[in-house]
């Protein structure tokens, strides 16, 4: 009985512990806290450079599809949209626009790039007849990594 009344008190009985006493320390709790944050601050510029290739990645595929999505524009009304229509063409039928067969993409956001303006438009192109393009992160002409510009051609 003895024994019993000393672990409701929380005090040690033979040198163990009672489970109401069990847990961590304040100084056991700031060591991780420590631990975890050196291993973010090494980690994250790493997760920054591979998300910053995963956006540039996207935007040659968003490219590429949105020029099969032009080549299927054409196709329909026999020319390319003009460049005051531009790739707005796709989403809402310009005006006039005959044997129209859209919407060519299913949300307007589809004409953005991944850091989130409208894909730069181009007909007749420098390159090609029709072009699109995006300047990157950076949304200046040149640059590398993220901030490179993309282009159809």
């Amino acid at each position: 009985m003895k024994n019993a009344s000393a672990r409701q008190a929380g005090r040690r009985v033979d040198g163990v512990r009672p489970a109401a006493a069990a847990g961590f320390t304040l100084l056991e709790l700031l060591v991780v806290l420590v631990i975890l944050g050196l291993l973010a601050s090494v980690t994250a510029p790493a997760i920054a450079r591979y998300l910053g290739g995963a956006k540039v990645d996207a935007a040659k595929l968003q490219l590429q599809n949105l020029v099969t999505t032009l080549d299927m524009y054409r196709l329909d009304t026999g020319s390319y949209p003009t460049q005051q229509e531009g790739l707005q063409a796709l989403v809402q039928r310009p005006h006039g626009a005959q044997r129209w067969n859209g919407p060519y993409l299913r949300k307007p956001d589809m004409i953005k790039d991944p850091w989130g303006r409208e894909y730069r438009y181009r007909v007749p192109g420098e390159h090609a007849e029709v072009e699109l393009f995006t300047l990157g992160a950076d949304n200046a002409v040149g640059g590398s990594g993220e901030s490179q510009d993309l282009g159809s051609w």
